[in-house]
């Protein structure tokens, strides 16, 4: 297979497990590239991009547009917060007037959950879900699945577990999806009020002990606690939060065996992870950041493929 099943990514739930592996595959070529003396290819020359950001993001807005600048796309890019949304305009008229530009794709970051399926459905582009709501962050789950097949070696029959905020993560949500069609096994370790009433539908293990989960896995992908997302308390303290479910240096060489330690960042040091495990060999969170730009270029190569 050499082209995507769909037109669009709007979530991991979505696409194929073939999709998947075209994507991966895809960006293993892209990382030649970007660690190459000229890092640019022409791929994307005739290509015009938005980037329309209706949250606030660093890095996922930055890897996409280093992605992009790598392919020689052109690009715009569009900041909410400084924009006529603030006057009333809707999502489609903002995006058409953008469209109406002749723009060929869309790089698309929104609060609401399916905001990214609804523009697509209305307007003429390729539609990037770069993340929307608590519901997907399909990118960030393609980069964390490269990132894992790099270090080791494939993903199928291995133990993932997911650590943390799940219930307001869309990283949670999107790695589920995409690790178990790849043939992992996976588990959610956190404590019982940031754990979804859903989640054991979804196929997944769950553990409240952190130890035990950490025995388990193969690799742990710390998520980040979304206080901003948080409108109840929903543990005590930041400070009992880290004691139950903070990983530090001392729990990591009491395990049986080494496991990789992953985080989507930005990483809240001394909570979720301490700065010495942040820094240490078993971390690949620096992998992540340079994967998410290969696995970037490849959805916006295949996807530009798709153009009719």
């Amino acid at each position: 297979m050499s082209s995507l099943s769909v037109n669009h990514l709007l979530g991991i739930k979505y696409i194929t497990k073939a999709d998947i592996e075209l994507i991966l595959e895809t960006a293993k070529n892209f990382k030649e590239v970007i660690n190459r003396p000229i890092k640019k290819v022409p791929s994307l020359r005739d290509i015009t991009i938005a980037n329309l950001f209706f949250e606030n993001s660093t890095r996922t807005k930055l890897s996409f547009e280093l992605a992009q600048k790598r392919l020689s796309a052109d690009t715009i890019n569009f900041a909410a917060s400084s924009s006529s949304v603030k006057k009333g305009e809707t999502l489609v008229d903002t995006v058409n007037n953008i469209l109406a530009m002749k723009v060929d794709m869309v790089v698309m970051r929104h609060a609401h959950p399916g905001a990214s399926v609804f523009l697509a459905k209305k307007v003429k582009a390729k539609i990037i879900n770069a993340g929307d709501g608590a519901h997907e962050h399909p990118t960030q789950a393609l980069l964390d699945a490269f990132s894992i097949q790099e270090n080791l070696g494939s993903i199928k029959g291995k133990k993932i577990v997911i650590v943390g905020d799940i219930l307001h993560s869309r990283v949670a949500l999107s790695n589920i999806f995409c690790l178990q069609k790849l043939g992992a096994e996976v588990m959610v370790c956190g404590p019982q009020t940031l754990l979804p009433k859903y989640i054991e539908s979804l196929g997944v293990k769950v553990e409240l002990n952190l130890k035990k989960a950490l025995n388990w896995c193969d690799a742990a992908n710390m998520l980040r606690i979304q206080l901003e997302r948080q409108d109840i308390k929903f543990f005590p303290s930041l400070r009992e939060y880290t004691m139950m479910y903070g990983l530090n240096m001392e729990m990591l060489d009491s395990l049986s065996k080494r496991i990789l330690i992953m985080h989507p960042g930005p990483i809240n040091r001394g909570i979720e992870i301490t700065s010495e495990v942040a820094d240490s060999d078993q971390s690949i969170i620096l992998d992540q950041v340079e994967n998410g730009v290969a696995v970037r270029m490849a959805v916006m190569f295949l996807l530009a493929g798709r153009m009719n």
